[in-house]
């Protein structure tokens, strides 16, 4: 501990902050950095006592070299000894709803499903948030974080944002040695600390200390510079030159100095000959041994790894603890006396020995009840045989890591086992498997995994080709490549032959078609889409028949009636007539159709892998457009409760905000819809700008802030995200081209308005999508050109109400008659208004209503009618109060002004 008085000093500090009286809390982020030997685990250890003396709930933790690929190893030792030792009711307190998804993650539970990732690092959130309060104050104390498993640090990177919130302290002691792919995560911590101590060598004087303390008093002060010179001031290196000198029985003199750096080389190489002089090979066995387990090592597991019985093990470590190689532990385990103690020791092995023991160590940790997930690591470190045992277990291995939410560690499983190699029959399903393992985080992998498997010569089997290509389709349709999704399953689907497979195939066509925003023959495609519907009675009919003359079961129970192809396509359909902007009321059947029981099939759960999110999130908008907000609302709950129940805590969950807030937006709530429409905009920002919930994250929430009065928010949100031409190749909710256009026109700019709007029109209608609600361009075309083009505007403004009045949702109506009253003189225009506050007042769209009111108020107190009439004032007031409750603070503005001037426009 020589000159690391100011490094414990501050943290008694942070430890005096965290341990004040109640209410005065402070929690902070402390990181000691330095490079190896130069004291960091020496500190780390007297804040720990330090802690422990001012009565903090202490969870510590060390990085391992050859552990950090186990997934959550740093977390487990973290949390699972005092999560353990919970109480019943304490842990029911602690874990909440969380438990199912972090209880496998914290080596608590079983793995089950496959796991989100960013679901368990908010789970830990909120586990780690409740233990604080119920154990406050904690400290959380990390060592070797340079060695930290990534599923660890990854979340530590989130949590010390939250340290200042709670009555926690979070130590860290790291090198400047990060993987490449940690590397902003290190300087995320860096830049977040409280208190930042970087370790610097000892002066030659606390050399001198040391030497004099280690080899006597007479030391000369010749010999004590050259040993400061030797190792640098590193006080590793000088406690293990110093045992060098000692051994050799080196006198201490200047006469000396000249063997000192023979042996400091010796001290820091530490070779094989080194270690067996030092311990002898019985005991530098069980050493290997032991640097295979790397941290926290039970001594039956060493003793078996390198075979020794109980004996010969006891001898071996009282040997190891002589020479200051291993230490004993609380908890009767051992660990290395220092990490680069332990580095030293691996590194001596001969490869084949390395490679056997990593070998044996698999076995003996799967024997010994740790399972696969322990010993994974030791099955990546031995070389490839062909070994089909070996290929089953990485496999096995993969899925468990995948059901704590690792799917890197499950990745690393997958493509050690595709090295081995499996055999010719298998490697597709491998490759497969792979791809699988990727699709929540990593689309990129996931399609060049995929198309790998269905090429493999050997191929896959019919079932599990025709998820490949969903699958891959899938991952192509997240990276804004849904016009090659749509074209592979049509191509596959091609080459199948009849059954259900090829049945999916085609309705996944449909589907991804569906999201396509350009398309040389949407016409063409809904007509397809609805002949397919009439074939696929036929076709399931004969399907049921079939199965139930084989023994198959009673229809329900078919293989086409699990995959709920009939299902799937009466959504697909229900959501083309939405688009196109038929009448609601055929469109809301074909989507009733779909919900046997007025709930989702199992086929189309949001957690249910046949179809994905997609189609049940399509029907709840079919239903939002169509102005039944409350069968809307009880899909996007559902969707909201069951990705938070599953810990899916990524791109499925920002889909779910995103389709809460738009459903709190259709109904006026903006305030709400803002913050469900920001937590999918976060969400989408950890996953990637350019997928798909990005796009509609911003503009969503871009709609939201211009109504709430806060135009020149929602301008900048446009500008920092890039929202504009050119746009994806996916639909984009709300309408991309359209929301573009009626920014610039908001903005004041209504010759680019009138451009955009215009272009966007022409697609839409090549396409035939005519949604006035999902994409008003036309009235809002209207208002752009009305100053230079006023007999043009109110044509495109009937038009406009003619397709709304088609589809005959009131709120899609009313809508319409206020753009277009807006380019009416005022008789016409009171009319219009009039009309449209009737059918708003009996649309759940509270905001377009609230802005129907105020309009009205403003074209009845102008002109031949007396300020502040009765009923321009009353149609100012309700419009008041209404866009108050709805959180629209530029249109409340609006009216108390119009008020103010007794009503005049």
């Amino acid at each position: 501990m020589h000159e690391r008085e100011a490094e414990i000093r501050s943290a008694g500090r942070a430890i005096e902050a965290l341990t004040g009286p109640v209410g005065t809390e402070v929690g902070e982020l402390l990181l000691y950095t330095g490079a190896a030997g130069l004291g960091k685990t020496a500190v780390l250890t007297e804040v720990r006592r330090a802690a422990r003396r001012a009565g903090c709930t202490v969870l510590f933790a060390r990085g391992g070299q050859r552990q950090c690929h186990e997934p959550f190893h740093v977390v487990r030792q973290l949390v699972r000894p005092v999560l353990a030792a919970l109480s019943a009711e304490e842990r029911a307190r602690v874990f909440g709803p969380w438990e199912d998804v972090v209880g496998p993650a914290a080596g608590l539970l079983p793995p089950g499903g496959q796991i989100d990732p960013q679901g368990v690092r908010d789970g830990l959130d909120f586990v780690l948030t409740r233990l604080v309060q119920l154990r406050s104050p904690v400290a959380v104390i990390v060592d070797d974080l340079h060695w930290a498993d990534p599923e660890s640090l990854g979340w530590l990177a989130g949590f010390a944002l939250r340290v200042r919130e709670l009555p926690a302290l979070l130590v860290l002691a790291c090198r400047d040695e990060f993987p490449d792919d940690a590397l902003a995560l290190q300087r995320g911590l860096a830049e977040r600390a409280d208190r930042r101590h970087e370790l610097r060598p000892l002066q030659p004087a606390s050399v001198a200390r040391l030497v004099r303390a280690a080899l006597g008093t007479a030391a000369e002060d010749a010999f004590c510079r050259h040993v400061w010179a030797v190792t640098g001031g590193n006080p590793y290196e000088t406690a293990a030159l110093l045992r060098e000198v000692a051994d050799q029985r080196l006198d201490p003199v200047e006469e000396s100095t000249g063997q000192l750096r023979e042996l400091a080389a010796t001290a820091r190489g530490m070779t094989l000959r080194h270690w067996l002089d030092r311990v002898g090979p019985t005991a530098l066995r069980f050493a290997w041994a032991a640097s295979v387990l790397d941290t926290d090592i039970r001594p039956d597991l060493a003793a078996a790894i390198c075979a020794q019985g109980p004996e010969t093990a006891a001898r071996s470590v009282r040997e190891l603890r002589h020479h200051r190689v291993l230490t004993g532990t609380s908890a009767g385990r051992l660990e290395f006396v220092h990490p680069l103690v332990a580095t030293s020791v691996y590194q001596s092995m001969p490869p084949a020995a390395r490679t056997g023991m990593h070998g044996v160590a698999a076995v003996e940790l799967e024997n010994a009840g740790l399972g696969l997930l322990a010993a994974s690591r030791h099955l990546l470190e031995i070389l490839p045989d062909g070994d089909g045992e070996i290929v089953d277990k990485l496999r096995r291995a993969a899925r468990e890591h995948l059901a704590i939410g690792a799917p890197e560690a499950a990745q690393r499983c997958l493509r050690r086992a595709i090295s081995e190699p499996p055999a010719d029959e298998d490697r597709a399903t491998v490759l497969y498997e792979l791809g699988c393992s990727a699709l929540l985080t990593d689309p990129a992998t996931t399609v060049n995994q995929l198309r790998l498997a269905l090429a493999d010569p050997y191929g896959l089997g019919p079932e599990l080709r025709v998820d490949a290509t969903f699958r891959l389709a899938q991952a192509l349709a997240h990276g804004n490549r849904v016009g090659e999704a749509a074209a592979l399953c049509a191509e596959e689907a091609a080459r199948t032959g009849p059954g259900p497979g090829r049945l999916r195939l085609e309705v996944a066509h449909f589907m991804f078609g569906a999201f396509q925003f350009e398309d040389a023959d949407g016409p063409g495609r809904s007509r397809r889409l609805a002949e397919f519907d009439r074939m696929l009675g036929t076709v399931g009919l004969a399907f049921s028949d079939a199965d139930t003359e084989a023994g198959g079961g009673t229809p329900g129970g078919t293989v086409f009636e699990r995959d709920g192809l009939a299902h799937a396509v009466a959504v697909l359909r229900c959501w083309d007539l939405t688009l196109r902007g038929v009448d609601r009321a055929e469109a809301i059947a074909l989507g009733e159709s779909a919900l046997p029981d007025g709930r989702l099939p199992r086929s189309l759960g949001w957690t249910n892998t046949t179809w994905g999110f997609e189609l049940p999130g399509i029907l709840g908008i079919s239903y939002l457009y169509a102005d039944r907000v409350d069968r809307a609302e009880e899909l996007f709950g559902e969707a909201v409760r069951a990705y938070e129940v599953a810990g899916w805590s990524g791109g499925h969950l920002g889909f779910a905000y995103l389709l809460t807030g738009m459903l709190r937006f259709r109904c006026g709530d903006l305030a709400a819809a803002e913050d469900y429409l920001r937590r999918a905009l976060r969400i989408a920002g950890r996953i990637g700008r350019d997928i798909p919930l990005h796009w509609d994250a911003v503009g969503a929430l871009a709609e939201t802030l211009a109504a709430r009065g806060r135009l020149a928010e929602a301008l900048e949100l446009t500008r920092e995200h890039a929202f504009g031409p050119p746009y994806p190749t996916v639909m984009v909710l709300p309408d991309a081209p359209t929301l573009y256009g009626r920014l610039l026109l908001a903005r004041g700019d209504a010759a680019g308005a009138a451009a955009a709007l215009a272009a966007a029109g022409e697609v839409l209608d090549a396409r035939g999508w005519r949604n006035t609600v999902w994409a008003p361009w036309l009235g809002h075309l209207a208002r752009a050109v009305a100053a230079e083009q006023p007999e043009r505007a109110r044509e495109l403004a009937a038009e406009a109400v003619r397709r709304a009045r088609v589809s005959g949702t009131e709120s899609a109506v009313g809508s319409a008659l206020r753009l277009s009253a807006a380019v009416h003189g005022r008789p016409r225009a009171v009319g219009l208004l009039v009309e449209a506050v009737g059918l708003l007042e009996r649309s759940p769209a509270r905001y377009e209503h609230a802005l129907a009111l105020v309009d009205l108020g403003e074209a009845l107190g102008g002109g031949a009618v007396d300020p502040g009439t009765a009923d321009g004032g009353a149609a100012l007031t309700r419009g008041l109060e209404l866009a108050v409750r709805c959180g629209a603070d530029g249109l409340a503005a609006r009216a108390r002004g119009l008020l103010g001037a007794g009503g005049a426009g």
